[in-house]
């Protein structure tokens, strides 16, 4: 009995530790966060003399958000239609088109099908900046050669990130399909169903939970995502993205600190709202295909 009484107390100890160790990570990932929600109340004279000070007045928030949304270099409205355009429309694409890849490579039990998902892999080991340069090169020879621009142009980004988000997204997507019993699939068949039919009216509802996990995931990167379209886009083009907008207020002389906070608030308040809404999707879709 004293041998079980030492090691609970030894066990609450432990949790004791790992709960204060928990609040301490959080206050170390949270703090970021909060210096923006400070700084964004302020002028730019006041965040570089006293960034960690409280705001005096908190209406300064209110007038650096009415300065954002006229100046004309930002063009906010603007802007976070073309963040949502673009972040949809690849969102849709990588989900559908990966679901349909991952699919197929599953239900297709042959060496070239193997060496096709692996080759989706190794997409997922390969930094971006190794290949942006080529990408630039590759929208100019596509240019050159089709004289259809991929530049500064809405289906030349979604073109971009789906190839960049397809092999994570195939890659999940393969091992959820996986734990899919493939009987339901044969009876869809033998009832008269094609196998478009049977991708989309019995397949793609089954995948529900790793679709909602992917389209958060990939939407927090494409919605918040800065490298790729400056390459592809540039910080004056006309499909600029919201973090393309937010660059603008950077000068090479001066920095405007308090508004480009508030903008980055503003830009980050749609992503955090969808991630405390659909966080319970992403563990159950990220754990629903883990066991066969």
């Amino acid at each position: 009995m004293e041998k079980v009484g030492k090691k609970n107390k030894s066990s609450f100890k432990m949790i004791y530790l790992l709960e204060i160790l928990a609040v301490g990570l959080l206050l170390v990932f949270f703090f970021p966060f909060v210096m923006v929600i400070i700084n964004s109340a302020k002028s730019g004279t006041e965040v570089v003399l006293a960034p960690l000070s409280m705001p005096t007045d908190w209406g300064a928030f209110v007038r650096n958000v009415r300065e954002i949304l006229t100046r004309p270099n930002i063009d906010y409205f603007q802007s976070f239609s073309n963040s949502i355009i673009i972040t949809f429309s690849s969102l849709l694409t990588i989900g559908v088109f990966s679901a349909m890849s991952a699919w197929v490579l599953v239900r297709t039990k042959t060496k070239y099908s193997f060496a096709i998902f692996m080759f989706f892999l190794a997409g997922m080991v390969i930094p971006f900046q190794v290949v942006m340069l080529p990408l630039v090169r590759l929208f100019q020879d596509l240019k050159n050669l089709t004289g259809i621009p991929f530049r500064d142009t809405f289906h030349g980004v979604i073109l971009a990130y789906m190839g960049f988000g397809a092999p994570l997204s195939v890659f999940l997507f393969h091992g959820f399909i996986k734990s899919i019993p493939i009987d339901i699939e044969e009876a869809a068949i033998i009832d008269g169903c094609t196998k478009p039919q049977v991708f989309f009216k019995i397949v793609l509802p089954v995948l529900k939970p790793i679709f909602v996990t992917l389209l958060v995931l990939n939407g927090m990167w494409i919605w918040n995502d800065y490298l790729l379209p400056v390459l592809v886009i540039g910080l004056g083009g006309a499909t600029k993205t919201l973090p393309l907008a937010v660059a603008n207020l950077a000068g090479f002389y001066d920095k405007e600190w308090g508004l480009i906070l508030t903008s980055v608030l503003m830009a980050a308040a749609p992503v955090l709202i969808l991630f405390l809404f659909a966080q319970k999707h992403i563990i159950k879709g990220m754990t629903s295909g883990a066991v066969k």
